[in-house]
């Protein structure tokens, strides 16, 4: 059998040894040959199948016809097909899950939340564990739910980031818990869920961290509570670029905690890509009293690339020629395409 994985699969000797030495002690149902060719037949490259079969060995002593084909045809039925077949399905879902009692009701869970077997299949793509724990899926949409998390929010976030939803449920209770009364946000507000997903993220000591390096700065508790009911997600923001944005925003631009705290989306921005070449910008038209009218730190920095362009730089291209190479040599990297089409 180790030479066979080799010659075969290109397993290494050491691979090869590990993997047949779990299954010489069993008796096959098909033979090997017939199981790596129905994979072939089925779009599995052979990098594909030698990962499935070093991940769960058993593989290679499963009856093609029995088990395989019926569980396969479960994915493909759903849109799967080739290469995407391997990245989705689990290889233990392959021999230790019964297609019947296991594989058919998990998927017919995930699709009573997610509706279509398009969303089954995008969940999958992003995490094939989903078919692991269906148990701690299906419990903790129900304490969601049980909280006044809508199913539309649930699904979004599931297609999103469905590894979310596979914490042991009393765990996320506890979480959610302390979203409520620690960090103030109720569970009908819209942030409640991205308050768990921050919560989630970080141990309760890494948190009180991050709530001093806003207080260092003078925020209040207060302050620092606006910004996580507001947006909760900065919380999650490292602690190197929060001091980063916070010195240039309240040291150098001179904002203040209420203003930040209310506008907290800045501190999740890119300072080199966005914030500092904007910056540049708005301080040459200000030297040549060039901007009609004062314009938010906010409202200048969410824009999009094209809607900055078109409002700050190619209106003065008279005035202030060099504007446009100004703003472009200010990036650390070649401006993106909606910028240079504009041009």
């Amino acid at each position: 059998m180790a030479d066979y994985l080799i010659k075969s699969l290109g397993f290494s000797r050491e691979q090869a040894i590990s993997t047949s030495t779990k299954v010489s002690h069993l008796k096959p149902a098909g033979n090997p040959d017939s199981i790596i060719n129905f994979f072939i037949q089925n779009g599995f490259n052979k990098s594909q199948i030698k990962d499935m079969i070093y991940s769960a060995p058993k593989i290679l002593l499963t009856d093609v016809e029995k088990t395989l084909k019926p569980k396969i045809r479960v994915f493909q039925d759903l849109g799967l097909s080739g290469s995407d077949l391997a990245k989705v399905i689990p290889s233990n879902s392959v021999v230790e899950r019964d297609l019947n009692s296991h594989i058919i009701p998990a998927l017919e869970l995930l699709k009573s939340i997610l509706i279509t077997d398009e969303n089954v299949v995008r969940a999958l793509k992003r995490s094939r564990r989903l078919l692991w724990y269906p148990r701690y899926f299906q419990q903790n949409i129900a304490l969601l739910q049980n909280y006044g998390v809508s199913d539309e929010r649930i699904r979004k976030l599931i297609l999103k980031n469905p590894d979310n939803f596979l914490w042991g449920p009393k765990w996320l209770e506890n979480i959610m818990i302390r979203v409520e009364e620690y960090l103030g946000i109720p569970r009908h507000s819209a942030m409640f869920l991205y308050g768990v997903l921050a919560l989630a993220a970080l141990s309760e000591k890494t948190l009180e961290a991050k709530f001093q390096i806003f207080k260092s700065y003078g925020w209040t508790e207060s302050d620092i509570r606006t910004m996580a009911k507001a947006n909760p997600l900065c919380l999650t923001i490292s602690d190197a670029k929060i001091r980063s944005g916070l010195d240039l925003f309240m040291k150098e631009l001179g904002y203040k905690p209420d203003y930040l705290s209310l506008h907290s989306v800045l501190l999740k921005l890119s300072l080199e890509k966005r914030i500092l070449p904007r910056n540049v910008v708005l301080q040459v038209l200000k030297d040549k009293k060039l901007l009609k009218k004062n314009y938010s730190l906010y409202t200048v920095m969410i824009s999009t690339d094209s809607q900055f362009l078109e409002k700050f730089v190619l209106p003065y291209k008279e005035e202030v020629p060099e504007l446009y190479d100004v703003y472009i040599g200010s990036m650390p990297s070649p401006v993106n395409a909606d910028a240079a089409a504009v041009e």
